[in-house]
């Protein structure tokens, strides 16, 4: 095959979709390789089906572990997947421990590694995925990077071969399956602009007991319902009933319904750094339960809100500004077919 693809996560998911379209469109015969990183129903089968990509050619299934062991189960998998198909390139979106994974395995066997969503930087080194997507940076070929903030980042880090300022992928799903997201319904009572949107899964929110109490409890001071589609693993630690009146608590969402709920929520309360953009590109509200964000971009006119749990902002002030007039972030929604051609004129030459 010319490409394997390494991913394992659900916003890989999803950047996969446009982008292995677009590389069948250009003759390039990819392979993908799903590390396993996410095995629930909800975050991994549900996308391939909702979004026509491929099934994986091979699924590692190394599953939940701490970093190190994750990373390494995934270090062998990749490397004994890629002696045996032996590609001419690996390809690796965003900055998860697969990210690393395939771009590690790639470069130590002498093959090429390209980037999707190259160049991103939080500076907050604490953070693994900051970890992940400067070591694949600097160990990768081709860099496709979401806009020019990002390629500035890569210039002062000396890295300027094969820089490509491409947009979002993840524009290009979006523009691509936002009709049919559309014409799904909401969760039974909710209805278009009646509610808030909740999405938190970083461990630093959803595994300290006191910032978890503290952002349920900036929550309960809302005035309308909090739609909050739950990971199984957090619903077990917590006692429902002890959970804020207007919380709305739902089993995780297939892709296509995320967006629905999202794009007619009134806001977004997320920690996640992908739905930060979606949120934009449907031009609702955000706050963003970090204290930093790659995303910058995305802050100017107050259409994104950093707030960090234990702030002394209240999130309903915050909700109640109206942000300055809409610009396009990220691209046209073209990010796909410009890597392809990318892709297809380095594997030729």
């Amino acid at each position: 095959m010319d490409v394997v693809t390494v991913l394992g996560a659900r916003p890989q998911f999803i950047k996969a979709a446009p982008v292995s379209k677009a590389l069948a469109h250009v003759g390039l015969r990819e392979g993908l390789l799903h590390t396993g990183q996410h095995y629930d129903e909800k975050m991994d089968a549900i996308f391939f089906r909702e979004l026509s990509i491929p099934f994986p050619v091979e699924n590692l299934r190394v599953g939940s572990d701490s970093h190190g062991r994750q990373t390494a189960k995934m270090l062998i998998g990749v490397e004994d997947f890629l002696r045996k198909s032996n590609p001419a390139l690996v390809l690796v979106y965003g900055d998860t421990n697969s990210t690393l994974a395939g771009a590690l395995a790639a470069v130590k066997l002498g093959i090429p590694v390209a980037h999707i969503e190259a160049g991103l930087r939080s500076y907050n080194i604490a953070m693994p995925e900051e970890v992940n997507r400067r070591m694949t940076d600097h160990i990768s070929r081709l860099l496709f990077c979401p806009s020019d903030h990002a390629a500035e980042n890569l210039r002062t880090e000396g890295i300027v071969n094969d820089v490509f300022v491409t947009g979002d992928v993840m524009l290009d799903a979006v523009n691509a399956f936002r009709e049919a997201a559309f014409l799904r319904t909401l969760p039974e009572g909710l209805t278009r602009d009646s509610y808030y949107l909740l999405t938190i899964h970083r461990p630093s929110n959803v595994d300290d007991p006191d910032r978890l109490a503290c952002i349920l409890r900036m929550i309960e001071t809302l005035d309308y319902p909090v739609l909050w589609p739950i990971h199984p693993r957090t619903l077990a630690r917590l006692d429902v009933s002890k959970l804020p009146q207007n919380l709305i608590v739902s089993e995780p969402l297939g892709y296509l319904d995320l967006l629905n709920a999202l794009g007619k929520s009134k806001a977004l309360i997320t920690d996640s750094g992908g739905m930060q953009k979606e949120a934009y590109w449907l031009q609702r509200k955000c706050i963003t339960l970090r204290k930093e964000t790659e995303w910058v971009e995305t802050l100017e006119g107050g259409w994104n809100t950093l707030l960090p749990p234990g702030s002394e902002v209240e999130i309903a002030a915050i909700l109640a500004r109206t942000p300055d007039s809409w610009k396009p972030l990220y691209g046209n929604g073209n990010a796909a077919t410009d890597i392809a051609a990318n892709l297809l004129q380095f594997l030729k030459t």
